[in-house]
């Protein structure tokens, strides 16, 4: 495998959302940790006591073929099993378990991607916050003048739909 860091924007686009994780499969780490999935997959098998459920998990076929779906990755690839994938801290363990040069500084890239997704979903919900903080107070302001031009249109109507009454003479009558 090549020796080259891959750029932090081509493995943000590696992280997925499964199980409310935001988990990298099996075989986008061994690229950019410059193993084959093979190897990948035997260095977590041999030290399985490392990666509990939250740090790694295998995908159901009904996960696997919904990622494929949605994210536009290329299907099966002659897999015969289905792919594992790791959580932040899962990937830093795999650097420490393929204990390699190109593994250990491939995985501060990963952390420095994790924790920049992290940053925007916190400032994300901050904004979103801000918006609902803004509509609320743009509904009630909506609300007070929505108020004044009912009173305004009920006063039009009514002058609008009076019948006009006939008038009084005014003066003296002659008979």
């Amino acid at each position: 495998m090549e020796n080259k860091l891959i750029p932090e924007e081509n493995i943000a686009s590696k992280i997925f959302l499964i199980r409310g994780e935001r988990v990298m499969l099996d075989s986008d780490l061994a690229q950019i940790y410059g193993v084959s999935t093979t190897r990948l997959n035997e260095q977590t098998k041999r030290n399985i006591d490392r990666f509990p459920p939250d740090f790694m998990f295998e995908l159901t076929k009904e996960e696997f073929e919904n990622l494929i779906s949605q994210n536009a990755i290329s299907r099966w690839g002659g897999r015969r099993k289905l792919p594992k994938v790791f959580t932040e801290h899962g990937a830093i363990m795999l650097a420490s378990v393929l204990n390699s040069d190109i593994a250990v500084k491939a995985s501060i890239q990963v952390v420095r991607v994790f924790i920049k997704l992290r940053e925007f979903v916190l400032m994300s919900k901050e904004i979103t916050k801000k918006l609902e903080e803004f509509e609320a107070k743009t509904d009630k302001h909506l609300l007070e003048h929505d108020k004044l031009f009912q009173v305004v249109f009920d006063t039009l109507k009514k002058v609008l739909t009076q019948d006009e009454k006939p008038k009084k003479p005014i003066g003296f009558i002659m008979d």
